[in-house]
């Protein structure tokens, strides 16, 4: 079991050196796909498929600025009060709520164990600080990524947290920006057809139910 964990530990590890790298090619040379790929939905489905692009890279970019910058504000608020507090490797717990709350479950854990660590040894004062501090940083979540969120793509906040959590279930931290952005596209694309489709037609008097 320790040599699966280890593998499967070593297996993200790869995984997220080979997305880094990918990333920075493709940053490298942004512009030129993103030319690519808005020329290529065009030739398959014209403006519309055009737009549907456009809108996936607007959910990639705002899932990434609100669930990235959200957690990396919650692990350095975190890491303050973790190194205030006298926490042992405040450095360390802070990488790692900044991975929990990349996958959505947020600083909690770390914040939980380091205020009973504290209770433990016997420093009750510093524990009951770091627990006021944990309240507005494990809050801070429900208030700045909505809006980080709602700030690239104009889309029902519900519809994308739906994606991002969905995502991270099915896919792993690639899902995060793979759900939101299947829901986004489905979303707009589906509200577009009903909107451009014929206005419905008032019964005439003759067709009317009786007593209606």
């Amino acid at each position: 079991m320790a040599i699966g964990a280890t593998g499967g530990i070593g297996r993200t590890v790869v995984l997220i050196l080979l997305t880094v790298i990918l990333v920075g090619l493709l940053y490298s040379g942004g512009d030129t796909a993103a030319r690519g790929a808005r020329a290529f939905a065009h030739r398959l489905a014209g403006d519309t498929g055009e737009r549907a692009v456009v809108l996936a890279g607007q959910a990639i970019r705002s899932v990434a600025l609100g669930v990235v910058l959200t957690a990396l504000v919650q692990s350095i608020l975190a890491g303050i009060g973790l190194w205030v507090c006298g926490i042992p490797h405040a450095g360390v717990l802070s990488a790692f709520a900044f991975v929990l709350g990349i996958a959505q479950i947020g600083p909690l854990p770390v914040l939980a164990a380091s205020i009973l660590w504290l209770y433990w040894i016997g420093s009750s004062g510093w524990a009951i600080t770091l627990l006021v501090w944990t309240v507005p940083v494990i809050s801070l979540d429900n208030v700045l990524r909505p809006i980080l969120i709602r700030r690239g793509v104009e889309l029902p906040i519900l519809l994308i947290m739906a994606g991002v959590i969905g995502g991270l279930i099915t896919f792993g931290v690639v899902g995060l920006f793979i759900g939101p952005v299947v829901l986004a596209v489905t979303y707009t694309l589906a509200r577009e057809w009903v909107n451009t489709g014929p206005a419905p037609t008032e019964p005439s008097p003759r067709e009317t139910p009786l007593g209606v």
